[in-house]
């Protein structure tokens, strides 16, 4: 599968190979539904918290005694049916929201879901981005030249200050490196902006070098095979 290529004016420069093993896998809704809710719930903090009877301070003596007043027997006043006493089945903070999910369905998710991206034409390539010193307004003006409508994930293949100072103030961005795109991010952001070498960085992280080089090394021969019959022709 192929994505246009764009320089860094903003202009049109050709297109660019996806790897196939990464962008053209077939569409799996239940997946990727487990993969996000997995990751939802994997970012979730316990705060609520309640006392229980034991953590409540007082109690330690009865509050009435046993017979002869007419009442219901009482032990503590602290119990949980008594005002100020513990909170039986109440929320506490020590609860544990994780989900587990076996690796390989959480990158056949995270493929499927790149796959319905490059499907859509949501996926666009960006040959580099280099300045002295990292300007908001200057790449907002280059976003605005691209295919973006609404919002953008922007994927690096490292860490590259520059492009992420420039992008912090920005509403409708956001920068992540390319070893941690994930199911959430895909699934806010409308068009994904891949900088041309994260692509290899994706093969790198997900497929293993020797995969990698053999993937690149397949697509750089059929780039170059294409070319030669362009010539003849």
């Amino acid at each position: 599968m192929k994505i246009n290529l764009y320089t860094q004016t903003g202009d049109k420069n050709g297109t660019l190979e996806l790897p196939k093993e990464i962008f053209e896998v077939p569409f799996n809704k239940d997946l990727i539904h487990q993969a996000l809710v997995r990751q939802l719930a994997n970012g979730r903090v316990a705060i609520a918290h309640t006392k229980s009877k034991g953590e409540v301070r007082g109690g330690g003596k009865k509050p009435l005694a046993q017979k002869h007043t007419g009442n219901a027997r009482q032990g503590s006043i602290r119990n949980p049916h008594m005002k100020g006493g513990g909170v039986a089945f109440g929320p506490r903070k020590i609860r544990n929201f994780e989900l587990m999910m076996p690796k390989n369905q959480r990158r056949k998710a995270l493929f499927s879901a790149l796959s319905v991206k490059a499907k859509s034409n949501e996926i666009m390539a960006l040959e580099g981005y280099a300045t002295d010193k990292p300007k908001t307004k200057e790449f907002a003006a280059l976003l605005k030249k691209l295919p973006i409508e609404q919002d953008v994930l922007i994927v690096l293949p490292g860490k590259n200050e520059n492009v992420q100072k420039a992008t912090a103030n920005l509403a409708n961005a956001k920068t992540i490196i390319a070893g941690y795109i994930n199911i959430q991010d895909l699934q806010k952001y409308q068009k994904v902006l891949l900088f041309k070498d994260a692509i290899k960085k994706l093969e790198e992280t997900f497929l293993g070098n020797k995969r990698a080089q053999g993937a690149s090394a397949q697509r750089s021969k059929k780039s170059s095979s294409a070319s030669f019959e362009a010539e003849r022709a």
